[in-house]
Order: C-alpha cells, then sequence, then structure tokens
C-alpha cells in the first residue's frame, strides 16, 4: 500500500517512524516533509494547506491511504477532500476540526453540554475587550486568538498593561491574520496541565497514554510560549482515578456532543486539561495529534498505528485492543537561538549519522533539511530528543546525554525538561 503523510515537523516524523513498521505499506510520501523524514518516506514539494496541489498528486499517485496530521489542512477540509476523490483518509472533517480551528466554536460547545471548562467572554472590539478585562481587575488573564495560531495564540497577561499589548497585537495588529478578528478571555485556572491524546472513530473513546508539555521557551516556564520545547508521558499527575473522571465527565462527552452538533469526530482529539482543585477542566481541544507530545506517546505505542488509523476511518475502533509499554519517555527539543521569534537558519548539525539517527535515544527531525548528504537546520525547532527507559528518570538521563552530543551553532533548549 502506498501512504501519504501531510505535513513537515517532529510529529510527522514520528507518525512515519510508526507507520514504517506496518509491512502492508509498501511505499510512505510525506509533503512537503523534511530532512530526516526523507531517509524513510519519499518528500514532496506541496505545502500541507494546498489542498487541490495535495488531492491531485495523491490521484495521480495511486495513494491508498492519507494521513492528515496538522491543523491547518484540517481546518481547510483536506481530509473531506480526500475521501470525496476516493483516497480514505485518517483526519477529522472540516467541520469535525472547527473544534480546534474556533475557540469560540469550543468554548460555546463545552458550556452547551456542561463539559467543565475555565469561565469565558467572547468579543470582536478591542476596546470592549479592554474594559471588561478593567473591570474584572483579576489577573492574571488569559487571551486567547479565535483561530489557528501556530500553538501561540494564547497569552497570559499579568497585569493591564500586557494585556492592552495582547489585543492591540491580536486584534488590531492582526499577528495571526484572521484568527485575530475574535478573542476569548478566559479565568485563569491553577493545578498541573496535562495532555491527553484520544483515537476515536466518533463512537468509540481510546485515550492514549498521558503527557505533559512544556510550552514556555525558558527554563522554570518563563519567556514566550512556543509550540513545545519538551515533553514526558505518562504524566506523574494524572491517576487512574482521575482518569476514569476524565473519560466520564470530558472525553466521551465531548465526542457525543460533536455528533449532537451534527459534525462527528474522527481521528485523534487532543484534550488539553488542567487538574484544578474542583476537578479536571478543558484548557483546549486540538483536532490532530500534538506536537512534541506525538513524539513520548507514540513510541510508547505497542499496537500497530496502521491498523488503529484504518479502524478509526471504517469506524471499526471497538474491535481493536490498543497496548501501550508500561515505560516512560521524555523528549528534550533544540530548537533555534531566538526561538519563538527571530532566529537563524543552515547551520550545519553535528552529532548525527548518515540516517539523522543518534545512537540509545530517537531523533525526531522537525525543521531540518539534507544538504549535501548532511543536515542542516530549517525551522524554529530543529530537533526532538526523545529517550525511554523503565521510569522518567531513565527517560531524562537519556535524552539529555544526547543532547550533549548533538549541536548546531546557537543551539537552545531547556534543561528543567521533566524536573517539576
Amino acid at each position: 500500500m502506498k501512504v501519504l503523510v501531510v505535513g513537515s515537523g517532529g510529529r510527522e516524523h514520528a507518525v512515519i517512524r510508526k507507520l514504517a513498521e506496518n509491512r502492508e505499506i509498501t511505499k510512505l510520501y510525506c509533503a512537503p516533509g523534511n530532512g530526516g523524514i526523507s531517509v524513510q518516506a519519499e518528500n514532496v514539494d506541496i505545502k500541507a494547506t494546498d489542498v487541490e496541489g495535495m488531492v491531485a498528486f495523491a490521484k495521480n499517485e495511486g495513494i491508498d491511504f492519507a494521513v492528515v496530521t496538522p491543523d491547518d489542512p484540517l481546518v481547510l477540509g483536506m481530509a473531506d477532500a480526500m475521501e470525496e476523490a476516493g483516497i480514505p483518509a485518517f483526519g477529522p472533517s472540516k467541520k469535525a476540526a472547527q473544534i480546534e480551528g474556533s475557540k469560540v466554536f469550543s468554548k460555546n460547545l463545552m458550556k452547551k453540554y456542561g463539559i467543565p471548562t475555565a469561565r469565558y467572554e467572547v468579543f470582536e472590539d478591542p476596546a470592549k475587550v479592554i474594559a471588561y478585562i478593567e473591570e474584572q481587575n483579576s489577573f492574571p488573564a488569559v487571551i486567547k486568538a479565535d483561530g489557528l495560531a501556530l500553538g501561540k495564540g494564547v497569552v497570559i497577561a499579568q497585569n493591564l498593561e500586557e494585556a492592552k499589548d495582547a489585543v492591540r497585537s491580536i486584534m488590531e495588529d492582526k499577528i495571526f491574520g484572521k484568527s485575530g478578528n475574535k478573542v476569548v478571555v478566559e479565568e485563569f485556572l491553577t493545578g498541573k496541565e496535562v495532555s491527553v491524546l484520544a483515537f476515536t472513530d466518533s463512537h468509540t473513546v481510546v485515550p492514549m497514554v498521558s503527557s505533559m508539555d512544556h510550552k514556555r521557551a525558558y527554563d522554570n516556564d518563563e519567556g514566550p510560549n512556543t509550540g513545545g520545547m519538551g515533553t514526558i508521558s505518562p504524566s506523574p499527575y494524572y491517576t487512574a482515578e482521575i482518569a476514569d473522571r476524565c473519560m466520564k465527565e470530558i472525553f466521551l462527552p465531548t465526542v457525543e456532543a460533536m455528533k449532537a452538533e451534527g459534525c462527528p469526530f474522527k481521528g485523534c482529539l487532543y484534550f488539553g486539561l488542567i487538574l484544578t482543585a474542583d476537578g479536571p477542566k478543558v484548557i483546549e481541544y486540538n483536532c490532530r495529534f500534538g506536537d512534541p507530545e506525538t513524539q513520548v506517546v507514540l513510541p510508547r505505542l505497542k499496537t500497530d498505528l496502521f491498523t488503529i488509523m484504518r479502524a478509526v476511518r471504517d469506524e471499526k475502533l471497538s474491535d481493536l485492543t490498543i497496548e501501550w509499554d508500561d515505560g516512560a519517555a521524555a523528549c528534550v527539543v533544540l530548537a533555534s537561538g531566538g526561538y519563538p521569534k527571530k532566529y537563524e537558519s543552515g547551520f550545519a548539525i553535528e552529532g548525527l549519522d548518515e540516517t539523522g539517527s543518534h545512537e540509545g535515544v530517537t531523533v525526531y527531525h522537525a525543521g531540518t533539511k539534507k544538504q549535501n548528504g548532511a543536515f542542516v537546520t530549517a525551522g524554529g525547532r530543529v530537533l526532538g530528543i526523545t529517550g525511554q527507559g523503565k521510569n522518567l528518570a531513565e527517560a531524562l538521563e537519556k535524552a539529555y546525554a544526547a543532547v550533549k552530543e548533538i549541536t548546531f551553532p546557537k543551539v537552545h533548549y531547556r534543561t528543567d525538561i521533566g524536573k517539576k
């Protein structure tokens, strides 16, 4: 079988490495892919958001199955377009992808169906947002762009000045384009954050092992929000009792709510949770695998990923028993200096072999390209170094040992992933 994976980051590399374990798959393509991905899949120079171009390639190449992983093409309806062209696809429909594509949609869904989340208000007028925040006078204040923003559309303002700056940037300067036409202002919740990805075919929900992302650029959770600087799995705070509550109060109700709204969700549904004193609540939904959570979750998956993806697409997930490794995994992201703001690319990466790997760990390529047979930096987040072990301490030790041996000019990484 020929399989096409859409995307170009560390998440896609993790998906491709897992799909490559299936012997039915004779050829893997990735569009647009990256340097590390090219070792296991043929890169295709088509933008992830080019729905027409992607479908045309899939038809011409006789693709048997498409895996659409990034948020942008899902929100644009790429999974629907593949299915309409007769190509089975893993990924939610355009209507279902609204759960991530619009914060207003997801917050209203939770309010309507009683799914626990933070109190919120929606605004379209910058002046009204500021007036509301002044009136509430409660900080930190959480300000979210309504639409997609590369995982960076959330600002936690510590004071009124920061709140005004955030509203100006999002709604007036339009740093995220149309995604900032509306904003959601939420109460700030305290507690431990946990990420749980789940396979769902719109009837059955199978949560994956838990993980914990580290969003801030610098140690001690300081600096600007990023796409994620590292992650661990499992989360030490996500107990069996909490998992049971989440299934009853959040996971199943969300999937049922989406069905009731006429947009059944089939694919990977990401639950960004916070464990508060009042119980678990939803911070956000994503309509796809998280990045870099996928880089610690999929290495622990024992069941064949392609079999799961087909079962999700065919609404036969209840037929499968999905098994996980009971150890731990930790991923440390090596980023370009200056990320998530201004950074330089094109630096040679040292410490990788000719396949882009390093002994003792799994190296996921996020922003790399192959140049004259060598790997060079080509993005903000460059590599994800994942260590596995019988416990978190062992996994972290392996990851950080490799991090010291893999380098490039101006490399930046956090030294405290998993410490807390």
